[in-house]
């Protein structure tokens, strides 16, 4: 085995690489830019090395770099996680000249997977079913079209040298191809190099499911289940599950031996996933292979009990694998979400900043793959994923049902994150039933939000938290100040009932306190429902709370000022404001605040770089038109006219960084 390896990478996925050399007894070299000075793999590993300026493209992308920090900390391997390099042929293969081993399959195999025209081939070759649309890639938007029309709209465009989401679009209608083959390319250039696309027949409701593969020198492959990723944003997934809702063990066994088999084909060696999309008619198509380690790996370790990565060193250490594929039984369910920092209610757009409050969610059966802690900056120039959330559970609803509560008690500060939206999607009932595709976020979820409205019993929760913190809250002040109260007179008599009221938008519900004997105990009236409750022993009313109700444990996450509470819960977020009934009597006619009315600029919803803009001073532009594309985390987004008008001025240009609220254009009514 190694002594020592190089870990190509950042993040999450470096740190989890450093915890298996750890186990292992393999000392770890970590690298990083400049913006990752302070991150938490450069503090975790045995030594690090600085590559460069912080854009990906001056650090974590030039491999040459690379390759000469492993030769200088004398190491014998270099791991690439996924992202980055992990994909790249030409640098598997420098590495391999510099008498390096690199821990993933050949040159060859990643060349063979990583061209998808290539991919789709040998699938086609070897009688897998493919997704409608030609081998090869298209050259124009002419020959783009014709092969739309030939398939059918909609259809997904879709680059011939990656995957993982980036330059992907889909195309509804002829008109669209034009804008959308120009964003696609630029993506795909910037990403991979390679600009070259291919048009695939898209499927709205179908679901994405992915086999993990291991094999090894001498022939062996094992395939380890299956993975369910169909809730996706942007194409890029965000919640994961093992096994699939949907799967039953034939299907098991055809689409894992399909996969060894094609690995088989091209002498595949290390991990890997082959992807297929199945559709609502029950069909399978082939769609790619990904030579590399999966961000979603997690649950299909927490399925079969297995390290992937130590898999992965033994075979590229020319071990044989140490499992045969009778050796391999799923037990439970595993489910996985991944944390970003993103906005959900302003169209995922990346959020930056630094994490001022880190605190994790702890327990048996739940794992949390982070690459952050609190201090860790969050820049526009690498992947929007913070974090992972992987539980276990017996059956799917328990697995479901931990991560959920884990998703509670998450904290993290600082930056806007999509924590609650994916707890949002956890708990929509058509999730809770196994009812997932692609089109799922697009069906169901606006803005940020489930668009059914939440179980009244969860507003009710929300309520009765905001309340007992407050209430307890103004008790202890009370306390502190007994020893000043002069003892003249008999005692006051101790209320046993506290009335409240809550509002929460536009609505208001009355709540009863009744604390019974046990200091803990309380009876809480919400409007006409009644609750059993238990508090916490010692002081709670911090940025986590749980609480008893009903017999059930709940987590709520929460701040406040005065008599105003923030709280997240099951993915439902609330503003809640707490009063008695007499302050409430004298507020509650109080008139609404009106709204502010939008100023005639367009301002930069994000930090990023400029990469385009699509109009010039005096041109007509109508609301919804994109008039300036920004690039950030990887992706670029079009930022679109808040009116119609005409352009006054602008004052940005293209190549130049802008913050947030930065005004890129200002417009004049016509």
């Amino acid at each position: 085995m190694f002594k020592k390896i190089l870990v190509a990478n950042r993040g999450e996925i470096a740190l989890r690489i450093i915890r298996t050399c750890r186990k292992m007894g393999i000392k770890t070299v970590a690298v990083y830019s400049e913006a990752d000075a302070r991150s938490v793999h450069v503090r975790e590993a045995d030594e690090a090395v600085l590559l460069g300026l912080g854009p990906s493209q001056a650090s974590y992308l030039v491999k040459e770099k690379i390759v000469d920090a492993a030769l200088e900390r004398r190491c014998e391997a270099i791991h690439p996680g996924y992202g980055f390099l992990s994909e790249n042929p030409g640098f598997a293969e420098l590495a391999g000249r510099s008498g390096l081993v690199f821990v993933g399959p050949d040159p060859s195999s990643i060349a063979a997977m990583g061209d998808k025209t290539r991919a789709k081939r040998l699938a086609r070759d070897i009688g897998v079913p493919v997704l409608p649309g030609p081998s090869d890639p298209v050259n124009s938007v002419d020959e783009a079209s014709c092969v739309a029309e030939e398939i059918g709209f909609p259809v997904l465009l879709k680059p011939a040298a990656g995957g993982g989401g980036k330059g992907m679009r889909i195309v509804y209608e002829k008109g669209e191809l034009t804008p959308a083959m120009a964003a696609c390319q630029d993506e795909a250039i910037k990403a991979f190099g390679d600009d070259r696309l291919f048009v695939e027949r898209y499927f709205p409701n179908a679901r994405h499911v992915e086999i993990q593969i291991m094999a090894d020198r001498f022939g062996h492959a094992v395939y380890l289940g299956e993975r369910e990723c169909s809730i996706q944003r942007r194409y890029q997934k965000i919640i994961e599950e093992s096994p699939c809702p949907a799967f039953d063990e034939t299907m098991r066994r055809r689409l894992g031996e399909t996969a060894c088999r094609l690995a088989r084909q091209i002498g595949y060696v290390n991990a890997g996933t082959v992807e297929f999309l199945l559709d609502a008619e029950g069909g399978l198509y082939f769609l790619e292979m990904n030579t590399r380690l999966q961000v979603e790996h997690p649950v299909t370790e927490m399925v079969f009990s297995v390290d992937l990565v130590e898999l992965q060193l033994a075979a590229a250490a020319g071990n044989a694998l140490p499992v045969s594929q009778d050796d391999l039984a799923m037990k439970g369910w595993a489910i996985e979400a991944r944390i970003c920092a993103e906005d959900p209610g302003r169209g995922f757009l990346p959020s930056t900043g630094m994490i001022t409050r880190y605190a994790e969610p702890r327990g048996r059966n739940i794992r949390v793959d982070s690459g952050i802690a609190a201090g860790s900056l969050v820049t526009v120039h690498y992947d929007s994923l913070l974090a992972k959330v992987i539980t276990w559970g017996a059956t799917r609803e328990e697995a479901r049902q931990s991560l959920v509560q884990a998703l509670n008690r998450y904290d993290i500060e600082g930056v806007t994150t999509n924590l609650d939206f994916v707890n949002a999607v956890l708990n929509h009932p058509s999730f809770v039933e196994g009812d997932v595709s692609t089109g799922f976020i697009a069906r169901h979820m606006d803005h940020g939000a489930a668009r059914t409205a939440p179980p009244v019993e969860r507003l009710h929760y929300m309520a009765i938290a905001a309340v007992l913190v407050y209430h307890n809250r103004n008790n202890l002040v009370r306390q502190s100040l007994e020893p000043m109260v002069p003892k003249v007179g008999p005692p006051h008599p101790k209320r046993k009932i506290s009335h409240y009221v809550v509002k929460d938008g536009k609505t208001s519900s009355r709540i009863r306190l009744l604390q019974e004997s046990r200091l803990n105990a309380w009876t809480i009236g919400v409007d006409d429902r009644e609750y059993k409750v238990i508090t916490p022993e010692f002081e709670f009313y911090r940025r986590r709370l749980l609480l008893k109700i009903e017999g059930e444990r709940q987590y709520f996450r929460l701040s406040y000022q005065d008599n105003l509470f923030w709280i997240a819960y099951c993915g439902i977020r609330r503003t809640l404001e707490v009063y008695t009934p007499k302050e409430w009597n004298l507020i509650r006619y109080m008139p609404e605040p009106k709204e502010a009315v939008g100023q005639d600029a367009l301002e930069a919803p994000m930090p990023g770089l400029v990469v385009k803009i699509n109009v010039r001073k005096g041109d007509r532009v109508y609301k919804g038109q994109d008039l300036v594309i920004i690039e950030c985390m990887k992706m670029q987004t079009g930022v679109s006219s808040p009116c119609n008008g005409l352009v006054a001025s602008i004052g940005i240009h293209e190549g130049q960084a802008v913050e947030a609220g930065d005004v890129l254009v200002t417009f004049e009514r016509k």
